[in-house]
């Protein structure tokens, strides 16, 4: 099983998991959110991250850590970056959207880390569409 947690600007990132769940089911433990605040310090949202992660590896151990942000570069991004460094078993992707959620949410049992990374980043290629261009490719 591979945890996971969301780290974002403001509460986008605990919206997402909410609305995940409603789509594919309560996720029940392997699953965190880190908020990004102005009133927080880089330093305390370290922490947070890194209390996320640690209450993750005290539910099982063994088991691959996927972090997934919002906006490459910004903090979220670059605090989970300190995460990866000191961690192999662990993945952060950035641009997080509900497709890629839903598709973590319900493959993080069956694939890999390096499996369930690749296919959430896919899944939110696919995601990103100009509904506009589909449908004037539909028509002809």
């Amino acid at each position: 099983m591979v945890h996971i947690i969301v780290v974002t600007h403001g509460e986008f990132g605990a919206y997402l998991v909410e609305a995940a769940e409603e789509i594919v089911g309560l996720q029940g433990s392997g699953v965190r959110c880190v908020s990004i605040s102005a009133r927080l310090s880089v330093g305390d949202v370290e922490a947070h991250l890194r209390s996320a992660a640690a209450e993750l590896r005290a539910e099982q151990p063994d088991a691959s850590l996927l972090i997934l942000v919002d906006i490459p570069g910004g903090t979220p991004c670059n605090i989970a970056m300190r995460i990866l460094k000191d961690d192999p078993n662990v993945r952060v992707v950035c641009g997080v959207n509900l497709y890629m959620l839903v598709t973590a949410f319900s493959q993080r049992a069956q694939l890999s880390l390096e499996e369930l990374a690749e296919r959430v980043i896919s899944a939110g290629q696919r995601a990103i569409v100009d509904m506009k261009t589909v449908f004037a490719a539909m028509r002809n």
